[in-house]
C-alpha cells in the first residue's frame, strides 16, 4: 500500500490506456478477476442505463430507499467538484481514507496492464460496495451499457432504462435503434426492467431484447403512468393510484424521471411515504439548479443564477421547456461544451427562450470547444451570441447590459463542475 492520496493515484490511473474511452469488458473481468470477483457480492443492484435523466432518476431511487430506512450504496459518473462524488457508500460519500486504500488495492492488482480510467474507477466502487454492508446497490451506467464498465452484474434486482436519444453516435451508433441495442444491453434474462418513455424505434428494440431474455418488462404508458394533477402528480401502476407533491428538481422532464423512480420503489414493496420521499427529497447537482450562495451567486446581486448540466439535443428541448415555464424574466445563457456534442441540436431549442448567449471555453478540458465555435454554432441557432474570456467575465458584461437578469450556465457537465468547485 502507497500513502498517496487519491488524487495522486487517479492521475496515474489516467496513463493506463492511451484512450478515455474505449468500450470492451475484456480488461474489467480480468482485473475484477484478480481481486476475487467482488461484483459477486454485492448488495442487491439496480442497474440504470439510458441517455437522459439516469442520475436524476437514481437520486429519487435512492431518497426513496433511504427514507424507508435502507442503507444504499450509490455509484454516478462523471463527478462535477471531487471524484468522492461518485462513490456513497451506505449513505455517505467514500472518505479519502477509504478511497485512496481502494484505488491502491486495485492500481496494484491491475499490474500495469492496459485499462481505462472508468474501468479501473468503477471497480474501485465495486469493490468498495461489496466490503460495506448495505440493503441496496445503486449502479449508474457511464456509456451506453452493452459494454459499459458496470455491466458486470449476473443478476441484478432490477434494470432501468430511462428515455434514449441521439448521443455518443462515436461509440454507440448513428441510429436511435443501434443505441437503444446497446442500452438495452444491461436486460438481463428474468430481471424485471423500469423502462421510462421512449420513442417508438427505441421501444422496440427494448422490447425485442427483453422478449429474448424473458425479462418482465414496466413500461412507461402501458404499465405505469405519471403526469401534473392540479398543482401535484398522479402516479398509477398496478397497484393503484398515488397521489404526490411535483418533484422537487425542476422541469416536466423530472415528472417523467420520477416515475421511473416511482415504479422502481413500487415494485420493490415500498410505502407511499418512501414514494413522497423520493420526489420530495432527491438531491441532484447542476439540474437546473438556483445558485443563491457562494462568491459566483454573490456576483450576481440581484440577478437569478441558474446552472444546468445538459449537453445533448434532448436535453436542449428540455431545458427549453422549464425556461418557457419559468416567470417572465430576461434570460441570459453562459454556454460552453465539448467539441463531441451535437451543439447545434441542444442549443436550437433554446433560441427561442434565451436573450443572449456568451460562449467560454471550459476551463483544464482538452476536448473543449473553442468560445468562438460555440459562439457560432449559437448565431446559426438563432440566439445573439458574443464570447469571454472566464464565465465571471461573461456575467459581469451581462449584468452591466441587464442587472434584474437571470443567467443560466449551461452546454456540459464539465463548465457545471468547475462552477461548483469555483462557488463552494
Amino acid at each position: 500500500m502507497t500513502a498517496d492520496g487519491s488524487d495522486v493515484i487517479l492521475q496515474r490511473m489516467m496513463a493506463l490506456h492511451p484512450k478515455i474511452i474505449d468500450l470492451t469488458l475484456d480488461r474489467v473481468w480480468r482485473l475484477l478477476d484478480a481481486l476475487g470477483n467482488p461484483q459477486n457480492d454485492l448488495p442487491p443492484v439496480i442497474h440504470i442505463a439510458g441517455t437522459n435523466g439516469k442520475g436524476s432518476t437514481q437520486a429519487m431511487i435512492r431518497a426513496g430507499l433511504e427514507a424507508a430506512g435502507k442503507r444504499v450504496h450509490a455509484y454516478t459518473s462523471p463527478h462535477l467538484a471531487r471524484f468522492h462524488e461518485r462513490i456513497r457508500l451506505a449513505g455517505e460519500l467514500i472518505s479519502e481514507d477509504a478511497l485512496s486504500a481502494v484505488l491502491d488495492e486495485c492500481y496494484a492488482a491491475n499490474n500495469g496492464e492496459t485499462i481505462t480510467y472508468f474501468e479501473i474507477t468503477t471497480i474501485a466502487a465495486i469493490l468498495a460496495f461489496a466490503r460495506t454492508p448495505a440493503d441496496y446497490t445503486l449502479l449508474e451506467v457511464g456509456l451506453g451499457g452493452r459494454l459499459d464498465a458496470t455491466n458486470v452484474i449476473e443478476k441484478p434486482a432490477m434494470t432501468v432504462i430511462t428515455p434514449v436519444s441521439i448521443d455518443h453516435q462515436q461509440f454507440l451508433g448513428d441510429t436511435l435503434a443501434q443505441i437503444a441495442g446497446e442500452k438495452a444491453g444491461i436486460i438481463k434474462r428474468g430481471v424485471p426492467c423500469v423502462v421510462g418513455p421512449q420513442d417508438a424505434a427505441a421501444l422496440d428494440v427494448i422490447e425485442g431484447v427483453a422478449a429474448r431474455l424473458g425479462a418482465p418488462l414496466m413500461v412507461y404508458g402501458q404499465h405505469w403512468h405519471i403526469g401534473p394533477d392540479h398543482g401535484r402528480m398522479a402516479f398509477q401502476d398496478d397497484g393503484g393510484l398515488l397521489d404526490l407533491p411535483l418533484p422537487n428538481l425542476i422541469g416536466a422532464h423530472q415528472i417523467q424521471n420520477a416515475g421511473a423512480a416511482l415504479m422502481v420503489l413500487r415494485d420493490l414493496g415500498m410505502d407511499e411515504a418512501a414514494c413522497t420521499a423520493a420526489v420530495t427529497g432527491a438531491q441532484w447537482p447542476a439540474r437546473m439548479q438556483r445558485l443563491r450562495t457562494g462568491p459566483l451567486a454573490e456576483r450576481a446581486g440581484a440577478a437569478e443564477l441558474w446552472l444546468d448540466g445538459g449537453h445533448n439535443p434532448a436535453a436542449g428541448e428540455a431545458l427549453a421547456h422549464v425556461l418557457a415555464n419559468l416567470p417572465d424574466r430576461r434570460t441570459h445563457l453562459i454556454c460552453g461544451m465539448l467539441n463531441t456534442k451535437d451543439i447545434g441540436g441542444y442549443l436550437r431549442p433554446l433560441a427561442a427562450h434565451a436573450a443572449s448567449l456568451t460562449a467560454v471555453s471550459i476551463p483544464g478540458e482538452t476536448n473543449t470547444l473553442p468560445a468562438a465555435t460555440t459562439a457560432e454554432a449559437a448565431t446559426k441557432a438563432g440566439l445573439r451570441a458574443g464570447t469571454a474570456d472566464s464565465v465571471g467575465a461573461a456575467l459581469d458584461a451581462i449584468l452591466t447590459a441587464d442587472p434584474q437578469a437571470r443567467v443560466l450556465i449551461c452546454g456540459s457537465l464539465y463548465l457545471a463542475g468547475n462552477i461548483l468547485r469555483d462557488n463552494g
